[in-house]
Order: structure tokens, then sequence, then C-alpha cells
């Protein structure tokens, strides 16, 4: 039954949905790259979160962002860059690369980025696109740093002045935050927290790591049995429990989080059975919250592949932690059309971070 239906929906979407490994190749991942292309440098519809000061804040998105303005809104822009720098470092030769390469180019120049920065140091904006825009801003600049290549290494310059500032705003805010935030969507602090880990780790940032490595153990350390039958939300696409989950994989030894994750989801089957948890059901597409239950299968799908990639080998909750995330996966892989731009916007950058494995160790 399982085969039969993976191959029905590779035959419904003409998409290699059990590919999610070595077998996602460059034809597969063109799906995704057009998402990205179609909407980096697409300014309307655009939903701004915007404080104004004055009359002279009065500007379309063009002018007040100029590199990330596209894709409907600032943290939905900055992602679609990092999964155009993903795609193109990943699948290099691919169509779509060169494309990818020139949008990146047009976006990230010094003068747009320098005007990214003052918008984002302006009085009154400490709170913008936080924790969410500024962790994928991070993840942004981590791709570029890993990135072997010229142009990357003229983009990872450009965008240096951003990455600082980005990087200060959440060394401010992280001690201030005295309670960890547990939504199902931009504001959630695990899902926020493990991208800024990655991103310290691949520039050696030694003090970031330590203070974001300190406030995962201090938020979570103690968490007991997570209401997972409590999730998801209707607008969800994050998972509370499951991103708490997969944040503390990157801070803890194996062993460790072997032990903290059997107080942490106490009833996590071991006969390899992915009936525990189900995946989100999307009624309407073209309702811009409802579809977040399709990221939800996605978000879902990679961090149930990072909290099985933290236990130690023989764990015997693996195999129904991984076919969890198979499940989930193949929904939310399927569910990719790009036919409604409230999902397409930003779906392709999920559905790329789950198939290139990125976040894994």
């Amino acid at each position: 039954m399982r085969h039969a239906l993976v191959t029905l929906f590779a035959v419904m979407f003409a998409f290699p949905i059990a590919a999610a490994g070595p077998a996602f190749d460059a034809s597969a991942a063109q799906r995704f790259a057009d998402l990205a292309l179609g909407c980096v440098h697409k300014e309307y519809p655009n939903k701004i979160a915007h404080v104004m000061s004055s009359d002279k804040d009065v500007q379309p998105p063009r002018e007040l962002t100029p590199a990330f303005y596209g894709c409907f809104d600032w943290h939905s822009a900055v992602h679609g860059h990092w999964m155009l720098v993903r795609a193109a470092r990943t699948w290099p030769d691919a169509p779509f690369a060169k494309p990818a390469r020139e949008a990146l180019a047009k976006s990230l120049t010094k003068e747009k980025v320098a005007k990214e920065t003052a918008y984002l140091e302006t009085e009154g904006r400490a709170s913008f696109e936080r924790p969410y825009g500024l962790a994928w801003m991070l993840q942004l600049s981590a791709e570029l740093h890993e990135w072997d290549d010229p142009l990357a290494r003229e983009l990872s310059a450009n965008l240096a002045p951003l990455e600082k500032a980005a990087v200060a705003r959440v060394s401010a805010w992280l001690p201030k935050l005295s309670h960890p935030v547990r939504s199902g969507e931009h504001s959630q602090s695990a899902f926020a927290l493990g991208l800024m880990l990655d991103y310290a780790r691949v520039v050696k940032n030694a003090e970031l790591e330590t203070l974001v490595v300190g406030r995962i153990l201090a938020y979570y350390g103690s968490d007991l049995d997570c209401p997972l039958a409590y999730e998801p939300s209707g607008e969800d696409f994050l998972s509370p429990c499951i991103a708490e989950a997969d944040a503390m994989r990157r801070a803890l030894s194996p062993v460790e989080y072997a032990a903290w994750l059997g107080a942490f989801m106490p009833r996590l089957p071991r006969d390899g059975s992915a009936a525990w948890i189900h995946p989100g059901v999307v009624t309407d597409r073209s309702d811009g919250k409802l579809v977040h239950l399709d990221g939800l299968n996605l978000s879902r799908a990679w961090m149930l592949e990072g909290i099985a990639s933290g236990l130690p080998e023989g764990d015997p909750r693996r195999a129904s932690i991984l076919a969890s995330s198979k499940e989930h996966e193949e929904r939310g892989i399927a569910a990719i059309t790009g036919q409604a731009y409230e999902g397409g916007h930003w779906l392709g950058s999920f559905a790329t971070y789950l198939v290139t494995k990125r976040g894994l160790r």
C-alpha cells in the first residue's frame, strides 16, 4: 500500500516523491528553483510588517528593502534567496543554476544591502523579523560562507553588514527572552535557535554558539511529556514539540539526547510504526494561512530526520521517527504544485531544505 501511494503521487505530479537522498536530482529540483526564481523579484502582492516613524516611511517595498522585497514578505524573500544559493551550490550544472546566480547577483549588491542594514537598524524596528526572518538571514549567510565559488565570496562580503547587524540583534535579544515562544508560526523560538546555532558553527562564531546553546538548554532542558496530541493548530507551519526536540539534539550528545527525548516524548513507539503522529491536511491552498499546514508537513519531515540523527545508532525509536518523517515528506512534496502563490512563494524553500538534508550532522 505504501509503495502504491508513492507511485500514485509520482504519476500525479510528475515528481520523484521517494527521492530525498542522492536520487533527488537537478531535474526534480527544477520545480523548486522555478518557484524561487518566479518570486524573488516579484514585488506584488506584498505584506509589509513595517513600523512607520514618519511620512518618509511611506515607500514601496523595493525602496524600503531593495534586496528582499519579493516573495510576498521579507522573510520569504530571504529564504527564497537562500534556496537559490542552496540549489545552485548543490546542482551547479543544472539549467536553473545560471538564472539563480544572476538573480542573486542582482539582489545582493553592496548598495542594496547597505539600505537593508539601515532599515533594520532604524529606531523602532528592534523586533523586525525576529526571530524567524533573522534566523533565515543567518542561514543565507552560512550557505554563502560554505560555498566555494567566486560569486559566493563576493555576495558573502556584500552581505556582511546585514549579517553583522542580525547577529547583534539576536545577541541582544536572547539574554532578555525570559521564556521560550512555543507557537507554530514565525514567532517560535526553537526553530530559529536551531538555524542560528547551525550558522554559528559554520562561521565559527564561538560567542554566538555558546549563547544559543545556553538558551536552548535553559528553555527546554527540563521539559517533560510534550503534548503532541494538541498539534497541529490550524495555521501552523512549525511543530512546537518537534522543533524543540530538533533544537535540543543540536545541543546534547547522543547519549544525553536519548535520555532527554525519553522524558520529552515518552510515548514514541519502538516498533517502526508511523501512526504516532499524522500529517496535516490542507483544505484550501489559496488561503495563505490554511496552506501553512503544507509547510508543517515539510518542516516536520526534516525535523524528524534531525531527531533521528541525534540519537545513538541502535536506538529502537529511530525506525518509527523515520517512518513518520517519510510519511510527512510524501504528503508535503506532493502538495507543491505552484498553482497558488499563497504557498508557491515559500514552500519550495522548505522542500529544498528537506531534500538536500540541510541541518543534519
